[in-house]
């Protein structure tokens, strides 16, 4: 057998971290896969981007990703033992975004993306870490979740992303971010 597929997921179902098997429409697995896509949005995102600064903090945001996902799969009865995700994750992502403040121009009004590839991609990204947050207030609500900062952590990179998007464009040579509301030939 090939050891890049092993028919287990062939009726639709999948495993885990040792609780089982879920369909593959379950609400948690959504919500494995919406994070999944965001690092891999993000990793595509990091390919593209110009500079160091944005370069590592998407590394480090794809490995908390990837902490918050095991979490997420493990659910109440052994969430503690994948626990990593903390205020202090948050934390970190707050002062990020305060760094990054500093060094752009906030634009007064909704924007279109695509002022540059990478900055694209890091919006992209940002929609995906969105509907991921969505799916993780359903299973909060549902009691699903117990760690609250989970949220609150893809509730921060969503505005995290933003801000990289802002930066990355800057650093791409472009001196404003063209505006929703503007000339439709510009």
């Amino acid at each position: 057998m090939s050891p890049f597929y092993t028919r287990k997921g062939d009726e639709g179902f999948t495993g885990l971290l040792g609780r089982g098997r879920f369909p593959k429409n379950d609400l948690r697995i959504e919500e494995l896969g919406a994070i999944d896509e965001a690092n891999a949005a993000l990793g595509l995102a990091r390919s593209w981007v110009h500079s160091n600064l944005v370069k590592s903090l998407v590394i480090r945001i794809q490995r908390d990703l990837y902490n918050l996902m095991a979490e997420t799969a493990a659910g109440n009865e052994n969430a503690e033992k994948f626990h990593s995700i903390d205020a202090d994750h948050v934390a970190w992502l707050e002062t990020q975004i305060s760094e990054l403040e500093k060094m752009v121009q906030i634009p007064s009004e909704f924007i279109l993306p695509g002022d540059s590839t990478a900055g694209a991609a890091l919006d992209l990204a940002r929609t995906i870490v969105r509907r991921a947050e969505r799916h993780m207030v359903s299973l909060h609500q549902a009691g699903q979740i117990p760690n609250v900062d989970l949220l609150h952590y893809l509730n921060r990179l969503s505005s995290l992303c933003f801000v990289m998007e802002l930066y990355e464009n800057q650093v791409n040579g472009q001196k404003a971010t063209t505006l929703a509301k503007g000339d439709p030939l510009h």
